[in-house]
């Protein structure tokens, strides 16, 4: 039995009726996969080593840098052109973030689901993030920490807009 029958019945199964894009989410890990192994290739070619591990301030500015970034991403009304082609607006979400809806199937499906979710790009961000720091530290921190101190502005912005409020607004 051919591969693709296989995939058919299992995601059939799998679906129960609902339109599940599982091409896709196989189309999107197969593509991430192939970017940790290029990764690891290239650092193999260039005699790049893995550190032994990451000190706790490195873990926490990737923390917040990949908080950040996934936001800014999945929910940033200023990156709203780049998530259009696989989304529908849906509403203002408050504090310059936007509600969207995934359009289109398969592929395209998956690729809106990675987009407005930031829990999906956070994966790819770290790692991106994790992979920068092995093969280019100094600049890696540097946009880290731009994204950690955006963060903290975002969350001061949004503490003082509190504080400012009269008690019927809060």
């Amino acid at each position: 039995m051919p591969i693709t029958d296989v995939f058919r019945r299992v995601s059939a199964a799998y679906s129960a009726g609902e339109q599940r894009p599982l091409r896709g989410y196989l189309a999107t890990l197969c593509s991430f996969s192939a970017l940790v192994a290029g990764a690891t290739v290239i650092g193999r070619r260039t005699g790049v080593r893995l550190p032994d591990g990451l000190a706790t301030r490195d873990v926490v500015l990737l923390s917040v840098a990949t908080h950040k970034a996934s936001r800014l991403l999945t929910k940033g009304a200023v990156t709203s052109v780049l998530r259009a082609p696989f989304t529908r607006f849906d509403g203002p979400a408050g504090a310059a973030e936007v509600n969207e809806q995934v359009r289109g199937d398969g592929v395209r499906h998956a690729a809106g689901e990675l987009v407005t979710c930031p829990f999906c790009s956070g994966v790819w961000i770290a790692s991106a993030l994790t992979a920068g720091l092995v093969f280019a530290p100094r600049a890696t921190r540097l946009v880290a920490s731009t994204l950690s101190a955006v963060a903290l502005s975002d969350w001061l912005h949004l503490v003082d807009g509190k504080l400012k409020a009269t008690p019927d607004e809060n």
